[in-house]
């Protein structure tokens, strides 16, 4: 199969990978130092955990033209940088996208891609559960032994998931579901930035986070905070488990912030050397237009938040 991952971060470097060892014809478009990196040394990637590295060689371009099409476009970049890319989708005679990573307003994307392409389009939304940092030539990658992408579309059936299945029948990878992944990505956002503003609120000295009781507690309160605000605008929680965890099994979700905060990769993960301010910011103005809307107190959400720059929200 004739795959696009566009985007050649550590998420669509990761994808890029498992595309490749299941047998597809993978192209990635990169711009700037990465795109020399790719075309010099290949995808080389640093498995954390596992101990390994790998490299593929893949075909790489720095702009999708109109008449390159391909069975199958991942777009896999951080929320803020998706809307730059949109006009060249639509143009595109590629029929079937998927677009990866966190995102606040998929439905609006679209709406765009559908209105404005000259041709059919099959979008699917998506979120690939691994993650990692950069390094001088290579991608660091965070993940466990079977990487798993939560995928689906806008209140509807994927008739067209055959296609994807297909794509990934030689991998290590699992494909889930959701009919409605609008839901799926409220509920993810709201999940991680109040646990991603544990970084600002101890300035940085994450291992003592970790130690912090009041802090890590705050961090589950403002988590139901942002459920509850979902929740009152008719959103439901998706999946289940994630409302459970921040309000009927908080001790859980404690201990589970004190284990990500003792171990480096854990720190790692929530350093400014893996998150991206920028798309915490876009994320965070996006929850404070929900919040507006639902018009409920949010005051541990507030309280974090304000750790954060003033001048970024």
């Amino acid at each position: 199969m004739r795959v696009l991952v566009y985007g050649a971060g550590v998420l669509g470097s990761y994808l890029a990978h498992v595309l490749v060892r299941g047998g597809n014809e993978v192209t990635m478009l990169a711009r700037g130092r990465r795109l020399e990196e790719l075309r010099l040394k290949g995808n080389v990637i640093r498995h954390y955990f596992q101990l390994h590295g790998t490299v593929d060689k893949v075909s790489v371009i720095s702009e999708l033209r109109e008449d390159d099409i391909y069975d199958l476009i991942f777009v896999v970049m951080k929320y803020p940088d998706f809307q730059a890319v949109l006009p060249a989708l639509a143009a595109n005679q590629s029929k079937h996208i998927v677009i990866t990573g966190n995102n606040a307003s998929p439905g609006e994307m679209q709406d765009y891609l559908q209105v404005n392409s000259p041709s059919e389009k099959k979008i699917a939304f998506a979120f690939q559960l691994n993650g990692g940092w950069r390094e001088e030539g290579k991608m660091i990658s965070l993940r466990g032994p079977k990487v798993e992408m939560a995928i689906g579309g806008l209140n509807e059936e994927l008739t067209w998931r055959a296609m994807i299945d297909e794509a990934f029948v030689n991998t290590k990878y699992k494909l889930t579901y959701y009919q409605n992944m609008d839901l799926w990505l409220k509920s993810h956002f709201v999940m991680i930035l109040p646990i991603n503003f544990i970084a600002s609120a101890s300035q940085g000295k994450l291992r003592k986070a970790g130690r912090d009781k009041k802090l890590l507690n705050q961090v589950i309160e403002a988590t139901d905070e942002g459920h509850r605000v979902l929740e009152k605008l008719g959103y439901t929680i998706t999946p289940a488990s994630q409302v459970q965890l921040a309000r009927e099994k908080k001790k859980l979700f404690y201990f589970g912030l004190k284990m990500v905060l003792a171990i480096p990769a854990g720190r790692m993960m929530l350093s400014d050397k893996a998150v991206s301010e920028d798309e915490m910011t876009a994320l965070n103005q996006a929850f404070h237009d929900l919040k507006k809307s639902a018009n409920i107190p949010t005051p541990n959400w507030d309280k974090l938040e304000s750790y954060f720059p003033n001048d970024h929200i």
